[in-house]
Order: C-alpha cells, then structure tokens, then sequence
C-alpha cells in the first residue's frame, strides 16, 4: 500500500460524528493499492453493465451534462481517521442507475488500475451515493481518486473507489480486491467492520 502526505498527527475523537476507534484529521491521507493512473479526459467514461436490459455509458462531457449535485459529509477511513464536512461536487447513482433498470441485488465499482470494490445496491440507492468530479470547488485530483470516484460516505472509505469508471450489477454478491485480503464485505464504521470477522 503507497501512503503519502497526509498523517501530520492526531486530534482526539471528540465529536459525536466520529465513528467507534476513528481519530480527526483535517488534512487529506492518500492512500493507494498500487500506483496512481492518469487518466486523460477524452479517453474517460463509465459504463454501467451486468444483469440490465443494456449496457449504458457516458463519455466525459456526456458525464457533465448529466444533473450534478453539490454536497458535505463526513469521511471516515479503514485506517482510523475521519475527516469532518467534507464538499464534493458529482451525479447521484440514483440518476445513473435509473438509465439501466436491473434486478440486482448487488454492484462491483471497477476502476482504472483494476481495483473493484463490492456494495450492496440499496447502499448507492436514495441518495446515499454519487460518483464525484469535483472536491472543495475543484476538480478532482487524481491522488484522490480523479477524474471522478465513487464517494458512499456512510462506508469506510475504501468503498469510495477511486479512477472509477463504471459498475458492473449482480445478482449475488461478489467481494472485490480489498475484501478478497480480509477486509471486511460490508464495511460500516459505526460498527467497527474493518476486517472479516468484526
């Protein structure tokens, strides 16, 4: 696992927003499985596929036509830090998976660089998820996770899969790379789901 700037010491969890074991931070960790892709715009686009009627894409600029929402959360990662009210700027998964009615149960994010992540599909459903471009008014930088990453705060960061570029809808569940290594399936922070067996 690369990890680069970010750690510059420790604030005690003292908010009612931090989950169970989290600490706060104010700046940005990055952390990463392998190296970061850069990935040029005009070769950009996300596809959703799998268990639907058909598969439907957006190129880039499609993407940015697409209704685009401004938000804050909380972030909370497997590696115990959190960072409060968080701005980001992306479409709802509600929009993009209502364009390819499924019976699913279950998504896999897949990424550029080969990284997959499993969430179950009531998770990214009812405004709870979005796929991102933007962070603090700016486009997204590649070390966290740009042109555009999945962002489902209410789980550990490592769901929010970063250089994403579609889904990929199942009937059952299927883990991705992180859970294949123990990490735990599903992932909530309140719940201290960190590994398999929390």
């Amino acid at each position: 696992m690369a990890v680069t700037r970010g750690f510059l010491g420790r604030r005690p969890a003292d908010s009612a927003r931090v989950p169970p074991g989290q600490y706060l931070t104010r700046d940005f960790p990055v952390l990463s499985a392998g190296p970061t892709p850069y990935t040029r715009l005009d070769t950009w686009d996300f596809t959703v596929r799998g268990l639907v009627n058909r598969p439907v894409s957006w190129l880039w600029q499609e993407f940015q036509e697409l209704p685009h929402e401004k938000f804050t959360v909380d972030i909370h990662c497997v590696t115990k830090w959190t960072k409060l009210d968080t701005t980001w700027s992306g479409v709802s998964l509600d929009t993009l998976l209502d364009a390819a009615p499924t019976q699913a149960s279950h998504a896999v994010a897949f990424c550029d660089g080969g990284y997959t992540t499993n969430v179950p599909l009531a998770d990214l459903r009812g405004g709870k998820a979005w796929v991102v471009d933007e962070y603090d008014g700016r486009p997204l930088d590649p070390e966290h996770g740009g042109p555009a990453r999945l962002l489902v705060p209410h789980l550990y960061f490592w769901k929010s899969a970063k250089w994403i570029r579609g889904l990929e809808l199942r009937a059952a569940d299927q883990p991705g790379f992180w859970e294949m290594f123990g990490y735990h399936n599903y992932g909530d922070p309140w719940k201290e789901q960190r590994y398999q067996g929390d």
